[in-house]
């Protein structure tokens, strides 16, 4: 076992453990007595089944994790990589076919193994709290729009990705950083309009005072936008968000059904004027910005090492390939790529945090605000009270409590 093998065992190991023990601290702060702001609000009985949410879905995540690592380390050591490697090079493709092919078993493998783990997410815990609305059917039917919809754009994408690198020589990384931006941002102008109606039904927002209030505020903070759509979020589950996605004409700000349902006019115009807000304070172009920065340092890294023996060596692999080469610096990468998302969550953590304000601020309501955060903490089993380690690993939003908090110092808000 060669250096960098050690670098990517001691990653995946320090990971899971890391994980685990954050897990571990988790629970060890739920506590019996409800937080005083929740008092009057989340029933008592409510609150209970919140912490069995948790426990539920923190050992079923142990399980999960555990066998993804078992896995990942029983195909390493038993020589699956280069197993599957003289398997696909005896069809006699050239260096793209049968780099697509390779990686679709190594995705297909993954996506079986994960099935029955995703089956019993959906049909058995999220069905056993009350939030799974998801039919046979739908589940059926999403993973075949997915799968087609992987090999409709996912597969052209890395079909580019190979044929830089394998036909571009040493400004590979560089036409190919400029390619993966083109095409992801293409694939954010349409997916609005033709990839997301694939799962979902978007309707306008009828007309009455919800809609007129939401057009009057965002006129009156000058953000153009020509409708609010409705999403048949209780299609798949009982859980209430809100979201914006696209930009330019094809910009949408969604509401889910189940969220209008629960809400009042001023609590859902809170709501998706944190959303506006994002747009506003420029946090959806700095996500990307920081988004294309990455891709690009990790292609630049990737030109360095994809013809590195040693990075074979660790996966014993004789023979090296662009393909390969590929999967095995995206295990490499593993520690930045930690250390990066720490950094991204935290950043998100803060614009969360902005974008609150933005709401409280100009709607002139921060109390809608407050009560919005309430009721959704409340139906979505919210944990009030994780802990920190748990918040700085893994929580792009910050907690229920905090955001709360920060609302009435700044605000002076009353409870």
């Amino acid at each position: 076992m060669n250096t960098i093998a050690l670098i990517i065992l001691a990653t995946i190991i320090f990971d899971y453990a890391l994980n685990g023990v954050a897990d571990y601290l988790n629970l060890t702060r739920l506590r019996d007595d409800l937080p005083e702001s929740f008092r009057g609000i989340y029933d008592p009985d409510r609150y209970r089944k919140s912490q069995r949410y948790l426990k539920a879905n923190t050992r079923f995540g142990w399980i999960t994790a555990t066998f993804d690592v078992s896995v990942i380390l029983i195909f390493w050591f038993a020589k699956g990589f280069p197993l599957l490697d003289e398997w696909v090079r005896s069809f006699a493709f050239g260096p793209i076919i049968t780099g697509l092919i390779y990686m679709a078993v190594l995705l297909l493998i993954k996506g079986l193994l994960s099935l029955p783990f995703s089956i019993y997410a959906t049909f058995v815990i999220e069905e056993r709290f009350g939030f799974n609305q998801t039919t046979w059917q739908t589940f059926v039917m999403d993973l075949v729009k997915g799968l087609l919809l992987s090999v409709l754009l996912g597969a052209p994408l890395l079909a580019g990705i190979l044929a830089f690198f394998v036909y571009a020589g040493t400004n590979a990384w560089w036409y190919c950083w400029v390619a993966v931006t083109l095409y992801m941002l293409g694939v954010q102008f349409i997916a609005p309009t033709w990839i997301m109606p694939l799962f979902n039904k978007f309707t306008p927002l009828e007309s009455g005072e919800l809609k007129s209030a939401i057009l009057s505020y965002a006129g009156s903070i000058n953000f153009p936008i020509e409708n609010v759509y409705v999403m048949d979020g209780s299609r798949r589950s009982s859980k209430s968000n809100a979201f914006f996605t696209g930009f330019g004409k094809h910009r949408r700000i969604v509401l889910f059904d189940t969220l209008i349902k629960r809400h009042t006019t001023g609590e859902l115009l809170a709501v998706l004027a944190h959303e506006m807000g994002h747009y506003k304070k420029k946090h959806i172009f700095q996500t990307m910005v920081l988004g294309f920065l990455q891709m690009g340092i990790m292609l630049y890294l990737l030109s360095i090492f994809i013809s590195y023996q040693g990075l074979f060596d660790a996966f014993y692999m004789p023979q090296q390939s662009v393909y390969a080469g590929l999967i095995f610096f995206t295990m490499l990468y593993s520690p930045l790529s930690f250390f990066i998302g720490i950094f991204t969550q935290m950043l998100s953590r803060k614009n969360e945090t902005e974008a609150d304000r933005f709401s409280a601020e100009t709607t002139h309501d921060p109390q809608s605000m407050v009560a919005a955060l309430k009721k959704l903490s409340v139906h979505n089993l919210t944990n009030l009270m994780p802990h920190p380690l748990y918040v700085f690993l893994n929580y792009s939003h910050p907690p229920v409590l905090q955001r709360i908090n920060e609302l009435h110092g700044q605000l002076a808000v009353p409870d």
